[in-house]
């Protein structure tokens, strides 16, 4: 059967495949298409829908692009960057300014523009961006603007629409699950604006893979990094339906970053689902805590730990005769855009998957990856159709570089830049909401309009209501520029002095943070809040407080489906007290923080 398709054209942004994603989900065909493709293989879509980019629309970077769809006879939505696009293109303005992060109010101002059948007046939906349309052309109109709470300021032309034309922008991201009511306007655009017919269906997906998989490794066989996480075990049972147990070696490596007794835990998970037929182990532990001796960086540390996946793979396959068998991995789709890995996209962490030593043995067609253009809720999905437990399914995300992105590493210097011009404005917010606030000197890896951050956290101390934290945190990323993180001190007291340690990789520091997040997992297992959110990583981030400890522990627990977007999550109070009783009492603990960043503006992981 022949299926109504929509082109979903990739700009470089964080969501691209994630808007083709949702598109599948409700049973209409998409496709990714580049902005160079040529006219003609636009031609036969229902629509066109233009990603978001990381590209600073307003200079024109990606005048080269396409333009050319703009005269095609078929609707088009763009999102974010395409918004802009679409406004500038047909006679509006964008200009610098007017940035806004995380969850926002848009308040309708046009019911009747059709992507917005069935809404309220006012929707919660999702923004990352640097860049605003201020003015639209002669065939358009403003159909919604944007609010944060009720005394936020206004931003116009946070929707535009031209029914004449049939193109429509929207400023925030309806793709991502924190827009509340995004896959109704998709829904919307797809089947009242494009007429799309709902006809394509996941059910033959695993056949599909099943098929590719045979023809890719043809008679050879495959040697499978298998960290135990859901990725890599719903790649080893999908590698194993296709090429049968004799064809598929499963490699497990302990690189010394693992969580307490995690090893030993993912061996007898192996075991249970059948697959250790061919499964392998090594303790290489001291290969990478060697290798990471002394390193600050957080992107070092990441090239540094997937370079050295790499060489004991290698090292093990020449053990073991393997030499000649193709690398597996369990790469989902955000590991690749967030390492760059498109034309477009910026690079705002680098994973160990995706290291220049992986890219190469890629290029030379030595690597299959089944579940690269996939998200995590759709390696989810893909589980339970192949029959997995369901506590292995849903368990939280662990990284491949493990608690080495969780153990923030210091050269003691105290990092200070622009802290007199952001210090005032911080304080005054946190005080407008009842909150003591302070900036730590320390950095963090985010995400801001598609673009990587290199932060300062701010600390606010004092007691709120959740939705007065959040809204705290949502006002200081908006209105200061350098800041890219917030946490609630867990701890007694209002802090007002930090320093900086001196820190880096160490098997004490890892036992510290061991220990800490097992505490974490274990209360958030006792207390039923486990499997009400999505991840939960502990950090460690070397610095002193009030002159106390050399180790302050934060938690960060989010809500999300894929990970390209999240919000934190409230832990409930018996939790917060198990956490402030058990984690302060560690050795050399100065103060505890509970993360409550959105993303954007900051990453799931610190690094």
């Amino acid at each position: 059967m022949k299926h109504d398709a929509i082109a979903v054209i990739d700009f470089g942004g964080q969501y691209a495949h994630l808007i083709a994603t949702k598109v599948r989900k409700l049973k209409v065909l998409a496709e990714i298409r580049q902005p160079e493709d040529p006219i003609e293989m636009f031609r036969g879509y229902k629509g066109i829908i233009i990603s978001g980019s990381p590209s600073l629309s307003a200079f024109g970077e990606d005048s080269t692009y396409t333009t050319a769809i703009y005269d095609l006879p078929i609707p088009i939505l763009g999102f974010c960057f395409g918004h802009q696009e679409i406004a500038k293109h047909y006679g509006g303005k964008v200009v610098h300014g007017g940035r806004e992060w995380g969850a926002t109010d848009l308040h309708i101002t046009d019911a009747s523009c059709q992507v917005f059948k069935g809404l309220a007046p006012v929707e919660r939906v999702w923004m990352s961006h640097f860049d605003s349309v201020v003015e639209v052309g002669p065939d358009f109109r403003e159909v919604g603007r944007s609010r944060l709470g009720a005394d936020g300021e206004i931003h116009g032309y946070a929707a535009i629409a031209s029914d004449k034309l049939r193109r429509y922008g929207l400023q925030y991201h309806p793709e991502v699950d924190d827009t509340v009511n995004g896959d109704t306007m998709i829904a919307n655009f797809l089947f009242d604006v494009c007429g799309c017919r709902p006809t394509w269906t996941m059910g033959g997906y695993v056949e599909e893979r099943i098929a590719r998989i045979r023809e890719r490794v043809g008679s050879g066989s495959v040697f499978l990094l298998a960290s135990g996480g859901v990725d890599s075990t719903v790649t080893a049972v999908l590698l194993g339906r296709a090429l049968g147990p004799d064809r598929l070696h499963l490699l497990h490596v302990d690189n010394g970053l693992m969580r307490k007794d995690e090893s030993r835990k993912v061996l007898a998970a192996f075991r249970a689902a059948g697959l250790d037929r061919n499964l392998h182990f090594v303790d290489a532990s001291e290969d990478f805590l060697a290798a990471l001796a002394g390193v600050v960086e957080p992107e070092k540390k990441r090239l540094i730990i997937g370079n050295t996946f790499i060489a004991v793979f290698e090292r093990e396959a020449r053990r073991l005769g393997l030499e000649g068998h193709l690398l597996g991995q369990g790469t989902i789709y955000p590991d690749t855009i967030e390492t760059g890995g498109t034309k477009r996209a910026d690079t705002i962490k680098t994973h160990h998957n995706r290291v220049p030593l992986v890219e190469e043995m890629i290029r030379q067609g030595r690597v299959i990856e089944p579940l690269s253009d996939l998200y995590k809720v759709e390696v989810r999905e893909l589980g339970e159709i192949l029959g997995l437990d369901k506590d292995l399914v849903w368990k939280h995300p662990f990284p491949g570089p493990g608690l080495g992105v969780r153990l923030l590493c210091s050269s003691g210097e105290p990092d200070r830049k622009d802290f007199d011009r952001m210090a005032p404005a911080v304080r005054a917010i946190a005080a407008k909401f009842g909150f003591a606030g302070e900036i730590l000197p320390v950095r963090s890896v985010g995400v801001k309009a598609d673009l990587r951050s290199y932060e300062h956290p701010v600390m606010l101390s004092g007691a709120a209501s959740w939705e007065t934290i959040l809204e705290a945190a949502g006002t200081i990323f908006r209105e200061v520029e350098g800041i890219n993180r917030c946490l609630w001190n867990l701890a007694p007291g209002v802090p007002t002095a930090f320093a900086p340690v001196p820190a880096t990789v160490t098997r004490p520091r890892l036992d510290l943070l061991r220990e800490a997040d097992a505490l974490v997992t274990d209360s958030l297992r006792r207390h039923g809040a486990y499997d009400g959110i999505w991840q939960c990583p502990t950090c460690l981030v070397p610095l002193a407080i009030e002159g106390r400890g050399a180790e302050m522990v934060v938690v960060r627990p989010v809500l999300s489906e894929r990970a390209m977007t999240a919000a934190p999550a409230p832990l409930p109070d018996a939790v917060l007290r198990e956490l402030r009783e058990g984690i302060l009492a560690l050795p050399g603990v100065s103060g505890l923080g509970l993360d409550v960043t959105s993303k954007p503006p900051g990453t799931i992981e610190w690094e």
